[in-house]
């Protein structure tokens, strides 16, 4: 991991460290990220398993810097790429200062969840739990979810909160930044990742895929970056991008009649990256046929699985 900067001006007091978001898949846990950042960096969709690799995104404080890893949702699988995304997330937990688990409250996942339980065991690291998705439900629910979910492990703190509204993030960094060692920051105060942003682009473009086509896609397709370029004294970014999938009749979902879906999928992908990049951008896409690619094992690892 990155060696800890140390500037003269951070005080004794100072709490640093790397914490793992965790939880069953459609916990929210992008969502949370995005709103602890205050700016969009890791995808969200309605569908599971949106989130394939691990996302690094610093929260900055004035006596704390969170540095968070964004995991793709824990849950029992057999399929090669979903085994290899599931490993990617519980190696995590014994690489951090803090576990974050994140439950959706609202409508629980009982299997993946009481997988996760039996794994934070293991780690010996503090754990804070955050109820997400308070804002679909009663007071009576909650309480009665808080009073469970207090009784089933020793958290550091149990915080209901709603990542998509808001409501009580800062209290959950409050209660993570009490659980966190003591220590100078690891990065410098502008940094918000420790991503390249041709991979950030990839996942943008990713999201729109996922959240533009049906039940099919999502599972099935990955996104290159083959060009990725600084144009016109660095107003403009020139993008390449590969969209690929695993069959024939996926290639047409993606691009769709006449070209309309792939141009859909360009022009939000293209706002999207803008946003962050903050330059113009120009995105061409192109639309690849790979065989099975998500069972294929030197495919995975070409992929970046």
């Amino acid at each position: 991991m990155t060696l800890p900067l140390c500037p003269e001006d951070i005080g004794s007091s100072f709490r640093s460290g790397y914490v793992a978001i965790v939880g069953a898949p459609n916990a929210g846990k992008s969502t949370l990220l995005n709103r602890m950042l205050g700016q969009k960096l890791s995808i969200t969709s309605k569908k599971p398993q949106t989130t394939r690799n691990r996302i690094l995104g610093v929260v900055h404080r004035d006596a704390s810097q969170m540095v968070f890893l964004d995991t793709p949702g824990i849950h029992q699988t057999q399929h090669p790429l979903n085994a290899r995304i599931v490993e990617t997330a519980l190696a995590t937990l014994s690489e951090v200062d803090l576990i974050l688990f994140t439950v959706d409250a609202h409508t629980p996942d009982a299997a993946s969840e009481a997988l996760l339980v039996k794994k934070l065991s293991a780690p010996r690291r503090p754990v804070v739990l955050a109820l997400n998705k308070i804002d679909q439900m009663q007071r009576t629910a909650l309480l009665a979810c808080i009073q469970e979910w207090s009784e089933r492990f020793a958290f550091h703190a149990v915080v209901p909160v709603s990542a998509k509204s808001g409501e009580q993030v800062d209290l959950l960094l409050d209660a993570m930044e009490t659980a966190l060692p003591l220590g100078p920051p690891f990065f410098p105060p502008e940094s918000l990742t420790d991503l390249p942003m041709r991979f950030i682009a990839a996942e943008m473009i990713r999201e729109k895929v996922i959240r533009l086509t049906g039940q099919e896609i999502p599972y099935a397709v990955a996104v290159t970056v083959d060009m990725f370029k600084l144009e016109k004294g660095g107003t403009l970014t020139r993008i390449h991008a590969v969209i690929h999938v695993e069959r024939e009749s996926q290639k047409g979902i993606v691009i769709g009649k006449n070209g309309i879906r792939l141009k859909q999928i360009g022009e939000a992908a293209r706002k999207s990256i803008e946003a962050l990049v903050e330059t113009q951008v120009f995105l061409k896409l192109f639309v690849r046929v790979q065989k099975n690619w998500t069972r294929d094992t030197k495919a995975l690892r070409n992929f970046g699985y």
